[in-house]
Parts: C-alpha cells; sequence; structure tokens
C-alpha cells in the first residue's frame, strides 16, 4: 500500500463530506435527534422505584445500532456516486491499488464515524440521563467500532450496486436482520435456538454485549474487550472483502 496515495484519498475524500453541509447534517445530527426521539416516547412510562429507566437501556443499545446504521447508509451511497460520477473509473487509470483506495475512504469515514459516536453518546449522557456504571469513554470507543463496521459493510455491499437506490436495497438485507437480533428487541436468550446461533454470528450482536458489559461493570475487563475484538475483526474483514470485491469498471 502507498502511504502517499492513501494519505491523500483520505483528504480528498474528507473534504468532499464536510463540504456536502446536508450529509454532515444526517450523519451528525439524525442520530442525537432520534436518540432524543425516544427519550420523549419512553418520558411518560412508569418506572420501578430502584431500576434504571427503560429507555436508559434502549438508549445504551442505540448508541452500537445508530453508528452502524448511519455509516452503513452513508458510506455506500458515497461511494455509488463516485462511481456514478466517473471518479472511480479515472483513479483506476492511475497506479492506485485497490487498498490505497478502499483503506483511504474508510480512513476518512471513519474520522466522522468517530465524531459522530462522541457526538451521539455525549447527547445521552450529558442532556438525556443516560446512565452505566463503567466510564462513558468505552461507550464512545464501543460505538465508534459499531461505526467502523458499518463503514466497511457499506463499501463492501457498494461494489454489488449500480445505482444509488440498489445501495439502500442493501439496507434491509444487511444492517435490519443484525438491529432484529442484536438483543433489542428480544434478549438473546429467549430467542429460537437456530436464531440465537444467526445473531452470534453478526457483529451488532457484539457491539450491544459490549455496551451491557459497561453498564453493569465499573471496570472493563474480558466481557467487553472480547465483544470488542469481534467487532473490529469484523470491520477489518469485510474492508478486505471489500478491497477483494470493488470492480474496476462500471457496468
Amino acid at each position: 500500500m502507498n502511504t502517499r496515495t492513501w494519505w491523500a484519498t483520505s483528504r480528498r475524500v474528507l473534504a468532499q463530506l464536510l463540504a456536502d453541509k446536508r450529509t454532515i447534517g444526517l450523519m451528525m445530527a439524525a442520530p442525537p435527534l432520534l436518540l432524543t426521539l425516544l427519550y420523549y416516547m419512553y418520558s411518560e412510562m412508569p418506572l420501578i422505584p430502584g431500576s434504571q429507566s427503560l429507555f436508559s437501556g434502549i438508549a445504551l443499545t442505540m448508541f452500537a445500532v445508530l453508528p452502524m446504521f448511519f455509516m452503513f447508509l452513508i458510506t455506500s451511497i458515497t461511494m455509488q456516486r463516485e462511481r456514478a460520477s466517473g471518479t472511480l473509473e479515472r483513479l483506476w487509470t492511475t497506479n492506485l491499488h485497490r487498498a490505497d483506495l478502499l483503506f483511504g475512504y474508510s480512513s476518512a469515514f471513519v474520522v466522522v464515524a468517530v465524531i459522530q459516536a462522541a457526538i451521539l453518546c455525549t447527547v445521552g449522557y450529558c442532556f438525556l440521563g443516560v446512565q452505566t456504571q463503567g466510564n462513558p469513554g468505552w461507550v464512545v470507543l464501543n460505538a465508534a467500532a459499531c461505526a467502523v463496521v458499518g463503514v466497511s459493510l457499506g463499501l463492501m455491499t457498494s461494489a454489488f450496486a449500480r445505482s444509488e437506490f440498489q445501495a439502500v436495497q442493501f439496507m434491509p438485507i444487511v444492517v435490519l436482520p443484525q438491529v432484529f437480533l442484536c438483543g433489542l428487541l428480544v434478549p438473546l436468550e429467549h430467542l429460537p435456538r437456530i436464531l440465537e446461533r444467526i445473531a452470534l454470528l453478526l457483529p451488532l450482536t457484539y457491539g450491544v454485549k459490549a455496551i451491557e458489559a459497561v453498564k453493569t461493570q465499573t471496570e472493563v475487563s474480558s466481557d467487553y474487550w472480547g465483544p470488542l475484538a469481534i467487532v473490529l475483526a469484523w470491520g477489518i474483514g469485510s474492508l478486505i472483502l471489500a478491497a477483494l470485491t470493488m470492480p474496476r469498471t462500471s457496468a
């Protein structure tokens, strides 16, 4: 991998993202706004004395779900725009390697993903009353890792899309099943056996597991680091697959 090419690609993509105010607004403002909507939805729910609010538990899960959801959406659409505009084909006429391209794009998106995760968690902890036994910084780290998986999956699936509409169509196939099976709607132990096994193969499940560890433990342990490592492995693996499947020409 050529470091100069990778850095130049990262700077170009990051500059384009920052110049697109609507995209930046979607990535930075939409997750906190949705979290705030959930807060008011559950604000009138009766609270059992001594127990944590229902919103707080759901919000912690959303710290894993929302970053992955939005970064997958933005990444896949942005890559398809690059292909449709001819930018990718022009880049392929140079000595650019697939790894330079994919790691350049992913680096730019990861910078945005980390900022997004930090903003989302700050709003939750500082303004919406979310609480955990562990340090909020570990929640931010896990949220950023889930966002990285969203970036990697978005880059990988964009190789199979021929339009922005097709890129969006991968959302219910790639992301929504993870949301359904991660433990947000039904605890893993209450899922049918086959669905539980499928859930244990998906990265978002481990993102939620890491969040649960921070929720109940004052010090991070293998209950946190193990799931986080699996999430990051998914991100790296998806990025490698994206590099292997990225076409050099548009159909």
